[in-house]
């Protein structure tokens, strides 16, 4: 039996992907799970995995090519066997992911055409072409587009953006700096997040005296064990996951049904990356020991600087931590990734002189500030977590073990 191999959709909007590499050639064996392909996406360059056992045939895919969310580029097939003959049945079997966005880029072309000029009325379009040929000045009755139909795929826009033109001239003689493609997608999806979702703030200043000793007696002990360097980061992963378990409003997401509560914690860990931030995931934080904790962040902080993100890297965060502490940032405002419901900004430890056993001291003190969505969370049910975090940061021994 014959399994195809299509461009799969690894985002929220995604229309296209581009193909970077095989990484096995037409008539090789490959292996269920081995490196098949690369792709590159809004994000990152990511590895796609073999859906099956057999021979790579029927290659159709082009190394640089922009090619349609579900359409095969190529085959798996029995040895022996012949690749299914290219038609249209076969060239592009969309997922029903692909299927209902094309389903949702109809429609909306099609109820938004009455509005537009009458040049245009002809030309369907996708919505995310169509916000980003707004923000960007490009007039879509001069777009042929690339997509299925001739449909106006947002690709289509941003190459017409930046073809040379007079505005392109004013703006490098203006000294304008013309956002990468991560760099336009982070400008959306946090104007999307700050002009839909409700956002509130509760902040709360911690004595971090107990973590900071808690980290240096790991420090030695998973170095030698594990050889890897546990961070402040590490450790408030840990921590805020298992907090999160007594309080699910703040682990969970709004959908249009309703809010979805998770039974598990796979904790966003925002990572600086060239033009942009990723949140790359680590799974089940809730149970993962600190050294586990510590080798998965470092493991994936180093393919997302690398630009070879995997799809689970990125994929079904529940709650996410953006940490500036580093960068020594006193405190600071996170904005919330929907659909997730909370995030938590973490600046840095600073010695200030508090009050300490009723009497002034210097110590260690972190400020945290917990970003949440008011249609989830209310203020008390916010204020209660930062609360359980802030026990379980004085005593991090007693909450990890």
């Amino acid at each position: 039996m014959a399994f195809s191999v299509v461009m799969p959709a690894l985002e929220m909007a995604q229309e296209t992907g581009k193909l970077i590499a095989w990484r096995k050639k037409e008539g090789e064996q490959v292996t269920k799970g081995e490196l098949l392909l690369e792709i590159e996406t809004d994000k990152a360059v990511m590895e796609i995995e073999a859906p099956a056992d057999g021979v790579l045939a029927g290659v159709s895919g082009t190394v640089g090519a922009d090619i349609p969310v579900g359409q095969t580029i190529a085959w798996i097939v029995a040895p022996g066997e012949t690749a299914p003959t290219e038609s249209a049945s076969t060239r592009t079997a969309p997922t029903a992911r692909a299927s209902s966005q094309s389903k949702e880029s109809a429609a909306v072309s099609s109820a938004m055409s009455s509005h537009e000029p009458s040049g245009t009325r002809s030309a369907r379009i996708s919505p995310k072409a169509r916000r980003l040929a707004k923000e960007l000045g490009v007039d879509i009755a001069k777009l042929r587009g690339t997509g299925p139909g001739g449909e106006i795929l947002a690709s289509d826009v941003q190459a017409a953006a930046e073809a040379p033109s007079d505005v392109a001239t004013a703006a490098k003689s203006a000294n304008l700096e013309v956002p990468s493609t991560l760099g336009r997608l982070m400008a959306e999806r946090t104007t999307q997040s700050w002009t839909t979702v409700p956002h509130f703030f509760v902040s709360r200043e911690i004595d971090a005296t107990a973590l900071n000793e808690y980290r240096e007696k790991l420090v030695g002990e998973i170095e030698r064990k594990h050889e890897v360097r546990v961070t402040h980061t590490d450790l408030l992963v840990a921590l805020a996951a298992r907090v999160l378990l007594k309080h699910p409003r703040l682990n969970s997401s709004w959908t249009s049904e309703g809010i979805r509560l998770h039974d598990h914690v796979n904790m966003g860990v925002a990572i600086a990356v060239n033009d942009g931030v990723v949140a790359a995931v680590i799974p089940n934080a809730h149970s993962a020991t600190v050294a586990e904790i510590a080798k998965q962040r470092r493991d994936v902080a180093e393919r997302a600087r690398a630009g070879k993100l995997r799809p689970a890297d990125i994929a079904d965060a529940t709650f996410t931590i953006s940490n500036l502490g580093m960068y020594h940032v006193d405190a600071f405002s996170a904005i919330i990734t929907p659909p997730q419901a909370a995030i938590l900004a973490v600046g840095s430890i600073i010695d200030r002189v508090v009050v300490f056993e009723g009497k002034p001291a210097v110590r260690p003190m972190i400020n945290l500030t917990l970003s949440s969505d008011h249609r989830v969370v209310d203020g008390a049910r916010a204020a209660l977590f930062l609360s359980n975090l802030a026990e379980a940061i004085t005593a991090p021994d007693q909450v990890v073990g």
